[in-house]
């Protein structure tokens, strides 16, 4: 019905800069809130940010300052700006979204597959 398709993950020095796209298509009513997670290797998954439909933003206290979500409502895209980037930053990132679909008209819960990032020293 809905699918979320990530972009941009790769390999970079630290210091560096990416650009995570994940763009939502289907059976799609209205994007509610979007969200950026990680997971590490052994790690749990954890919340890098978040996005309201309004453009209100949350961020962990891990990735303040250098990380930047935004989204565009028209594309149905949700970004993430990723500067001054660390080896502690090397993980898959996963986007999610509140998704209200035409089929049922209910919200649920929508992932993308992932993408890998990785920092090096």
């Amino acid at each position: 019905q809905v699918q979320l398709v990530e972009s941009g993950g790769g390999l970079v020095q630290a210091g560096g800069s990416l650009r995570l796209s994940c763009a939502a298509s289907g059976t799609i009513l209205r994007l509610n809130a979007m969200a950026w997670y990680r997971q590490a290797p052994g790690k749990q998954r954890e919340l890098v940010a978040t996005i309201t439909s309004d453009g209100y933003t949350n961020y962990a206290d891990s990735v303040k300052g250098r990380f930047t979500i935004s989204r565009d409502n028209a594309k149905n895209t949700v970004y993430l700006q990723m500067n001054s980037l660390k080896p502690e930053d090397t993980a898959v990132y996963y986007c999610n979204a509140l998704v209200v679909v035409t089929t049922t008209m209910t919200q649920q819960l929508y992932w993308g597959q992932g993408t890998q990032v990785t920092v090096s020293s």
